[in-house]
């Protein structure tokens, strides 16, 4: 029988912890009670800390140290181990601060998407991107601190442990669909580039498509690394700006990292690689500000790359193209990475394009799997759209 598992440190929330299990259990929904304290003292719990801490590789000694930053780590990666190894999950529901948050979150990101997964924190209505990471991880901001039950986390509790009961309940729809998938990757600037390519893969190809915001790109290559992809058409490397230049929209090093692994047919490019995205104009950092800039919404600058970072990011997606021995192509879009880099247009800019393509020329060592190919078009063009999808039924001739 499946069961919902309600996460947390015992010691310290044990009271709301018990009272989100009641909750659950009252929805006629089996639940069981993991403690993750980080020394084995909580009474009135189905699966004691020291059962999830025995999964710790180094046994339960690695968990109960003493010293509380290195316990929490070491339980949580206990706890990952303890949860990923378990087929009887309906859903997971944890609770904490930050250091409980912390905790559970690991755990989650590395159970499969589409497992209701939920916490509720102290934390939530901040940034939540380290701990929701790739996943399909829900995530309730606590309103008041989780220290005991009052009028208000009591509510807020029965809310979340509701929702995760219904989602418990009522299992999402098995898929049907036959068809292979292909991963996008897309920005605001590459719309109509990844519209044409979508509608050229016809109705035979699911195409799933992934903004390109950080965890855009992670979440695409976690599901390259799952198994559940067919092959990429990664038209929008733009995440590698961030990175390299402290955007908000970063990769991490491990982009392209999924392709390396899998070897499954890849087509990418360069969409728009001639920006870094920050929030607003007043939080742009100091040292960049005699840069060129273009306002896309009050919430969102973007900042245009420089000949230098240009050939930066060529280097540095070069060597990691060198590192992917299946069967890649890279389309160089001559006449412009993104919508805003156009004759006329705010960021056009040939002299930087120029040094981004020359470094990825430099970098990348061509085999007969491996190819770097220029175009005499802007990334949005039809004819850039077409050749994307002829290299991808090359790469991929069965799709």
């Amino acid at each position: 029988m499946k069961r919902v598992y309600v996460a947390g440190t015992c010691d310290t929330k044990g009271e709301e912890l018990a009272y989100v299990k009641a909750m659950i259990v009252a929805e006629g929904i089996p639940a069981v009670l993991v403690d993750l304290s980080t020394h084995d003292a909580a009474e009135g719990v189905d699966i004691p800390a020291s059962e999830v801490a025995s999964w710790h590789p180094e046994g339960p000694g690695a968990v109960f140290t003493g010293d509380r930053g290195r316990s929490v780590s070491a339980m949580a990666l206990a706890f990952e181990r303890f949860l990923t190894a378990k087929d009887d999950i309906a859903g997971v529901i944890g609770l904490g601060g930050s250091g409980g948050t912390a905790l559970v979150a690991p755990a989650m990101r590395a159970l499969p998407i589409g497992l209701p997964k939920l916490i509720v924190s102290t934390v939530a209505s901040g940034n939540v991107a380290p701990y929701v990471g790739p996943s399909d991880i829900a995530m309730v901001y606590s309103v008041t601190d989780l220290a005991g039950l009052n009028r208000i986390s009591r509510t807020i509790l029965a809310n979340a442990a509701h929702a995760v009961a219904g989602m418990a309940r009522t299992e999402p729809p098995r898929a049907t669909d036959s068809r292979p998938a292909v991963g996008l990757s897309m920005f605001g600037v590459t719309t109509a580039c990844v519209n044409q390519v979508s509608a050229r893969l016809g109705e035979k190809i699911d195409a799933l498509v992934f903004h390109a915001t950080g965890t855009g790109g992670q979440s695409m290559e976690k599901l390259a690394d799952s198994g559940l992809l067919a092959g990429l058409i990664d038209v929008t490397t733009t995440e590698v700006c961030d990175f390299l230049m402290g955007g908000v929209f970063p990769c991490t090093p491990d982009r392209f990292g999924a392709v390396a692994r899998t070897r499954l047919p890849y087509v990418g490019s360069c969409g728009a690689l001639d920006m870094v995205n920050f929030g607003a104009r007043d939080t742009v950092p100091a040292a960049y500000a005699d840069r060129l800039f273009y306002i896309h919404n009050p919430q969102v600058t973007l900042m245009r790359t420089t000949p230098a970072e240009n050939a930066a990011m060529g280097r540095w997606i070069g060597e990691r193209l060198n590192a992917c021995e299946g069967e890649v192509r890279f389309l160089i879009p001559e006449g412009g990475v993104s919508a805003i880099d156009a004759p006329g247009a705010p960021f056009h800019d040939p002299e930087a394009d120029a040094a981004l393509f020359a470094a990825l020329e430099e970098t990348v060592r061509p085999t007969a799997q491996r190819r770097l190919i220029r175009l005499p078009h802007h990334i949005n063009d039809p004819e850039f759209a077409d050749a994307l999808v002829a290299h991808f039924r090359d790469v991929a001739p069965g799709l």
